[in-house]
């Protein structure tokens, strides 16, 4: 008999205690706004879209983003707020929990350094910056996975402004070129995989202009006037 009280005091208990935190899940405060534990679940799923903590309407501390895959909540990013301004630390993940890419967001903007990796790998494979406006801003580097640099650029408000290089996997320069307000301006410089020129001249605008020169393993073949399309010399 003091068995079968124990254990429904026990059930009793563990009923309550259960009721009691399902109330403190999705609750609001006496303005109405969100305050506490909040999670949300796909439309006509039991699976979870996000969970996190609200304090009056303000997210703080870590949320949890979900996707589907294959009818089952995966973990797919991870947001750090703090309790003084809309920024966070956000960490994006595949299905394998190996980390994607990772910086700040101030809503749904990038702001500041990111940095972006292989599939399946923890080498990076994009550095970019990001300005308050969540466009791209100053230095942005690509990587082969060996770890060589691919690809280096400048931009200013969202558009490639100054220098620009790409490399071979070899780390041999194949392009140098410069950019102003997103179009090619000024001089660029072609070479082939051994690092020789094959040509050389300037834009305006993203258009050929002037006089380029074309090579052949190292050598001049021929100089062309593009601003009139006309042949200037040839060279044996």
């Amino acid at each position: 008999m003091v068995k079968q009280k124990v254990y429904v005091l026990f059930i009793l208990t563990l009923f309550l205690t259960t009721l009691n935190a399902q109330k403190t899940v999705n609750q609001f405060d006496k303005d109405g706004l969100r305050h506490g534990l909040w999670t949300k679940n796909y439309h006509k799923t039991d699976q979870k879209r996000y969970e996190g903590v609200f304090k009056h309407g303000k997210e703080i501390d870590s949320f949890k983003f979900y996707t589907l895959s294959e009818g089952k909540s995966v973990l797919s990013a991870v947001k750090v707020f703090n309790a003084k301004d809309s920024i966070a630390d956000v960490t994006f993940l595949a299905s394998t929990k190996k980390i994607i890419s990772e910086g700040k967001m101030n809503g749904k903007r990038f702001i500041g350094k990111w940095i972006f990796y292989h599939k399946n790998s923890s080498v990076k494979m994009i550095l970019e910056n990001y300005n308050d406006e969540g466009l791209l801003e100053g230095e942005r580097y690509v990587y082969f996975k060996n770890g060589e640099l691919a690809e280096s650029a400048n931009y200013k408000n969202g558009k490639l402004h100054g220098e620009s290089k790409w490399f071979s996997e070899k780390g041999v320069l194949l392009r140098h070129t410069q950019y102003q307000d997103g179009e090619l301006e000024g001089k660029t410089i072609n070479y082939d995989a051994n690092g020789k020129k094959t040509s050389e001249g300037n834009y305006v605008k993203s258009q050929k202009k002037g006089v380029w020169k074309y090579y052949k393993d190292g050598k001049m073949t021929k100089e062309i006037d593009h601003t009139n399309n006309e042949v200037i010399k040839k060279y044996e």
